[in-house]
């Protein structure tokens, strides 16, 4: 189809997704007399972040359905705002590669149909289903370029449209709109780019190989505005723009500014953060005007902090960074899992997960988790089929490592205590260990040693039980993790070793019975909560079984069952509640899957059902 006539019927094209046509483009007369296409409901929207204050997790290359299951059964639940799914659109497909993770930004058309991660529709069920469950979907969109050089001869794409690079002839499945290689950069510059200190030359030749897309033709900044807008009309709460930093802001502004200015289902702009790794050529305030930016001198700073275990440092990551309410912050993400390993789940996973804390109680930018899978090369996709295709998320296997879960509901800290400023408890005396309060909203401290850290802090929070969700999750006022009195404005915590403890007033068990407080200051029952450290082969369980009937009168069927955790293993957790002042005898116990009972060695273990707060705890290592 000659070009002329392509882009006279682009000006009239739709978008066909998961079957049902979704309007795309409105004509536009210019002064000349020419049509060209542009995006409907064009609006200079807004771009900040939810005022709720809610983090992002980034659930790298999981598919659809999966997404969804996990807004529902844990991201709802526990906190998260939003997640940053894959790029949703038509990707190579590059078999003799063993289908690499970076396969999916290399777009060949804009259509939704068939990705790696799933369908059309299995996207629209997706962005419903976290939408029920109070979470946004923002897509990490490719807006820069096309394919690459070395993905020649390779297709067709993952939907089955034919391409050549600077040659995409079907851009939304209708036949009417593609682009040819005069919507490239080809005639400025068409080649990698050589001197990274000029950013005419980072900003107008190719990344690697990627065909870079001519962002200042009016003809491209329409065509991204329609695809970005359609995603929005499908419910799509916001975009991370992949390498931002290699277009023209002012062409980056035209795209973004024509998007709809309200999300269905959710009332407000669509948010926008751009991918903009600062240098002395390229500044982050060049970018701020059109959508928060991804900090990454916060990122690596954070991660030497943590890496090297002192917290201290840490207490000034963000300190002449970008403005905080234009900041997206992390701990890694997925390019800087491969390429700057300083702290990730492969080189230390307990400070990883405590650096991810850290960074939800801390108050700088928006933060944003990071949640993965394993690997052994740089280049190696996700868990998939024979075909390439990404395999349903199981966080049971090695395979997916599913950091997010190991937060437990501290993404409710964030949330708890967003715009509250930072004051720091401890007294900078210990390299490894500090404490922070948000307002009298929030208290949480962090050790990163090797021994369990006690102490008493003078706090603002207000007198109640508090459930700590740095270690277990909150729901309906029930907490499963362990609890925290705070009385006459005095705190005392004890901090595991390279682990946390966070507060905050949304997370306050006292006051509905649920502590055992019957509302005359006395206890009606006391919490019994076990925590003890056993290690355990895969399929076995911990059990508590004692004297009283709460923990099975002895009967190891009726015994109490504990739980553990990726982040908490091999500690295991588990409670009862107790007349006050019962003293009973008890053991820890372990099941084989085939029913098998080992009882530890010593004598019983006693104990007495009282304590501040209604609760009372009881640890110790298994002893063989």
């Amino acid at each position: 189809m000659p070009l002329t006539l392509r882009r006279t019927l682009a000006a009239a094209a739709a978008l066909l997704i998961g079957g049902a046509l979704v309007a795309a483009f409105v004509l536009r007369s210019d002064s000349g007399g020419a049509r060209s296409a542009t995006p409907a409901a064009a609006t200079a929207a807004a771009t900040a972040a939810p005022d709720d204050g809610g983090p992002i997790v980034h659930l790298f290359q999981w598919r659809w359905e999966s997404v969804a299951q996990e807004c529902e059964d844990v991201l709802g639940p526990n906190g998260y705002a939003a997640v940053q799914v894959s790029p949703p659109q038509e990707h190579v497909v590059l078999e003799d590669e063993d289908y690499p993770w970076w396969q999916d930004y290399q777009p060949v058309s804009y259509r939704l149909d068939e990705t790696r991660r799933g369908t059309a529709a299995d996207f629209q069920d997706m962005v419903d289903r976290c939408r029920g469950a109070g979470v946004r979907i923002y897509v990490d969109a490719v807006v820069n370029h096309m394919t690459g050089t070395g993905s020649v001869g390779s297709g067709p794409g993952s939907a089955g449209t034919e391409y050549e690079k600077y040659a995409y002839p079907d851009l939304f499945g209708d036949g009417a709109s593609g682009y040819s290689e005069q919507d490239f950069n080809t005639a400025e510059c068409g080649r990698d780019i050589e001197d990274w200190n000029d950013p005419w030359e980072v900003r107008n030749c190719e990344l690697l190989g990627l065909s870079d897309l001519a962002t200042g033709d009016a003809y491209v900044r329409d065509t991204l505005s329609a695809y970005l807008s359609s995603l929005v009309e499908m419910g799509v709460a916001g975009f991370r723009i992949d390498a931002a930093k290699h277009m023209p802001p002012e062409d980056l502004q035209a795209v973004v500014g024509a998007l709809p200015g309200t999300v269905p289902g959710w009332g407000e702009p669509p948010y926008v953060f751009q991918e903009v790794i600062a240098d002395s050529a390229i500044g982050e305030d060049e970018y701020t005007g059109i959508g928060d930016v991804t900090e990454f001198d916060y990122q690596r700073g954070i991660g030497h902090a943590f890496a090297d275990g002192d917290l201290q440092a840490a207490k000034g990551v963000g300190d002449g960074a970008l403005e905080s309410d234009s900041a997206v912050a992390f701990v890694v993400n997925h390019d800087t899992q491969r390429s700057e390993p300083v702290l990730t789940h492969r080189t230390d996973r307990d400070r990883y997960d405590l650096a991810q804390a850290f960074l939800l109680a801390h108050g700088y930018g928006t933060p944003k988790v990071m949640s993965s899978f394993d690997y052994t090369g740089n280049d190696q996709g996700p868990p998939m089929s024979g075909d390439g295709t990404t395999a349903a998320t199981d966080c049971s296997q090695d395979a997916w490592v599913c950091e997010h879960r190991a937060l437990n509901a501290m993404p409710t800290f964030a949330s708890a205590t967003a715009g509250e400023g930072v004051t720091w408890l401890d007294d900078g005396s210990q390299r490894g260990r500090a404490a922070l309060e948000r307002g009298a909203a929030g208290f949480a401290a962090f050790n990163a040693t090797a021994q369990e850290w006690t102490a008493g802090f003078t706090t603002s929070l207000p007198e109640g039980t508090y459930c700590d969700v740095a270690s277990g999750t909150f729901a309906d006022g029930t907490c499963d993790g362990a609890t925290v009195q705070v009385e006459g404005g005095e705190a005392e915590v004890s901090v595991p070793p390279e682990g946390a403890v966070a507060l905050h007033v949304g997370a306050m068990v006292e006051g509905d019975g649920s502590d055992g407080d019957d509302g005359s200051g006395e206890c009606s029952t006391v919490e019994a909560a076990f925590a003890p450290t056993v290690e355990t082969f895969y399929g076995q369980g911990v059990y508590v079984a004692g004297s009283v009937d709460e923990l099975g009168g002895w009967d190891p069927d009726k015994a109490l069952e504990l739980s553990t955790g990726e982040s908490s293993y091999p500690v295991w957790r588990g409670a009862v509640d107790l007349p006050p002042g019962t003293e009973f005898e008890y053991k820890y116990i372990k099941k084989d899957p085939d029913g098998t009972v080992t009882w530890e060695s010593g004598e019983n273990r006693t104990g007495t059902a009282s304590g501040e707060g209604c609760a009372t705890e009881f640890s110790g290592d298994w002893r063989d």
